[in-house]
């Protein structure tokens, strides 16, 4: 095979090592298996491993905080689906072994899953996951197909990683991982960003290296190269090392080379995400996500309970800003104590984020009543916004919601299109906005995020995305409204200075890409952030977008970025 592989790089920085290539998933039991005719013991022996994987996937969940928990959160709650149960059962009581009743089980979710389409047609994965973790507790198999422990950092390859697993990865003994599939907001590469591991995904042939093959991974340019010459790994490293000295040195406030503050903000999905915002110098939150408080609980949580949680935040950040955002849930976040939307053809479409919180109101008064009470004595600024806002009239609906719970400042996230178009409109009912450029790339390419066959399309580099974040943007400030960005785009160096060069206010991001942003910022002016955003927005595509603002860019090669 070819010495260089060529993929989309998604988390930054060099890694070198053996490869380690990760076997093909749990085979799946012979069709008609049978157990041996005790069939309470043996639903017994199928519910215990059901509930065991659950718990090892919340208790990895807790163990990754960030969009990690919430992935595995979510996973938790398919093993834990009493439903699920149920057919298991059923099934083991027609005779079927307890690994066959549980991939029979699944199965029928599955279908369901991939017929639903868009976000839960994209959950088929995780439950493949779950159902092969379950049936490897069933055989006595290891559960994790990632290696416990090693003597050596190595590159770990695979067709694809499982969240739970990538989880697992220690920036010790993970030099960098390559995957043939996947794509830049995915799962697995959202969660390689949050620890600082080089990362490559949607790599052609990945899944062909031969095991134990020296491999020199570029999580910046997206290339691989198998047997690496001394000279080549040599300078790989000297460039690493360069650039994570120039990191160290960015401290303090955001900003460009002139002057023009850009506060750096980190998304967070709760408390336990506070310490490592706080290390790597995020000047506030950007985007507080609720929803984990509510996730795999058969009850909403209490308003003493969310007040709790959210004056804990507020207290890291004192005299600064912390922008929360109300329960997103719906599509592929369902809520058990709330009763399932009628039939949604395509839920990623459906009643979910702030059209959710309409159809139930006493969820959203208790979670701003709870904001209110936590941020009283406090002196963090506390902004509150809504999710999945599409028109001007939902704006005020929001708006009045906080004002009527005594909360000050109360905006949008901009996600969907039509948002975006007439943000002038939105902009005159809300506060602020803050750009969600995952959801709003999905939204205008009609393409699920989370459809690896979609990549090209979510490149946050797609100059129709920029134009929509410049409409925005322009609208904002033509009310006199500050605009961020909180998508995943705002992590990118390079993006994140043609961000700013659209206009954005602010950009908040996963806490390990502060560093990166904060240099690229600081080693360049206003004016070359102004001129980098109008040459990508007149590019055809992404690739010459990024190549002609990396033209006005000239410091982000001396970052290896």
């Amino acid at each position: 095979m070819s010495r260089t592989l060529t993929g989309v790089g998604v988390s930054p920085g060099a890694g070198y090592g053996p490869a380690y290539v990760v076997g093909d998933a749990v085979p799946p039991p012979p069709p008609g298996e049978r157990h041996g005719g005790d069939a309470g013991a043996e639903t017994g022996r199928a519910l215990r491993a059901l509930e065991r994987v659950a718990a090892d996937l919340q208790e990895l969940g807790e163990h990754a905080g960030g969009e990690g928990r919430d992935v595995l959160e979510a996973q938790a709650m398919m093993a834990r689906d009493p439903d699920l149960g149920d057919e298991v059962a059923r099934l083991v009581r027609a005779g079927s072994s307890a690994a066959r009743a549980v991939y029979e089980g699944f199965g029928g979710y599955r279908r369901m899953l991939a017929a639903a389409g868009g976000y839960l047609a994209a959950r088929v994965a995780d439950l493949d996951d779950v159902r092969d973790r379950v049936i490897a507790v069933l055989a006595g198999r290891p559960v994790s197909r990632v290696p416990a422990g090693a003597a050596e950092p190595y590159v770990l390859v695979a067709r694809d990683l499982a969240p739970a697993d990538t989880v697992l990865l220690s920036p010790d003994t993970v030099a960098a991982f390559v995957t043939e599939e996947g794509g830049p907001t995915s799962h697995t590469a959202i969660i390689a960003r949050a620890m600082g591991v080089p990362a490559v995904v949607a790599c052609p042939g990945a899944a062909a290296v031969p095991a134990g093959v020296p491999v020199l991974v570029d999580g910046t340019s997206g290339r691989v190269r198998l047997e690496p010459s001394a000279e080549e790994l040599a300078g790989a490293r000297r460039a690493d090392t360069a650039r994570r000295a120039l990191l160290a040195r960015a401290t303090g406030p955001g900003a460009t080379s002139d002057g023009h503050a850009v506060p750096l903000l980190a998304n967070i999905g709760g408390p336990k995400d506070v310490a490592g915002a706080l290390e790597h110098g995020a000047e506030g939150v950007g985007l507080y996500r609720t929803e984990l408080l509510f996730l795999g609980r058969a009850q909403a949580p209490s308003v003493e309970e969310q007040e709790a949680a959210y004056r804990r935040v507020l207290e890291a950040f004192p005299g600064r800003q912390v922008i929360v955002r109300t329960l997103d849930a719906g599509a592929d976040k369902p809520l058990a104590f709330l009763p399932p939307p009628g039939e949604e053809p395509n839920p990623a479409l459906g009643e979910r984020g702030a059209r959710l919180l309409r159809l139930h109101p006493e969820v959203l008064a208790a979670q701003l009543t709870a904001l209110a009470r936590a941020a009283a004595g406090s002196s963090a600024r506390l902004a509150v916004m809504a999710p999945m806002v599409s028109t001007a009239e939902e704006a005020a609906w929001f708006a009045a919601a906080c004002r009527k719970a005594g909360l000050p400042s109360a905006g949008i996230m901009i996600e969907v299109p039509s948002a975006a178009l007439r943000a002038a409109d939105l902009a005159a009912e809300a506060d602020f906005f803050s750009v969600g450029t995952n959801d709003l790339a999905q939204y205008a390419f009609a393409a699920d995020r989370q459809v690896g066959a979609l990549t090209a399309l979510h490149d946050p580099w797609q100059p129709a995305l920029l134009d929509l974040v410049a409409a925005a943007v322009a609208g904002a400030a033509g009310r006199g409204r500050p605009c961020g960005v909180c998508g995943e785009a705002a992590a990118d160096p390079v993006l994140a200075c043609v961000l700013v060069g659209l206009g954005a206010t602010s950009l908040s991001m996963g806490a390990s890409a502060l560093p990166a942003v904060r240099a690229a910022l600081a080693r360049h002016s206003l004016e070359q952030c102004v001129l980098a955003a109008r040459a990508a927005r007149s590019a055809a595509s992404p690739a010459e977008a990024r190549t002609a603002a990396r033209a006005h860019l000239p410091g982000v090669a001396d970052q290896g970025l």
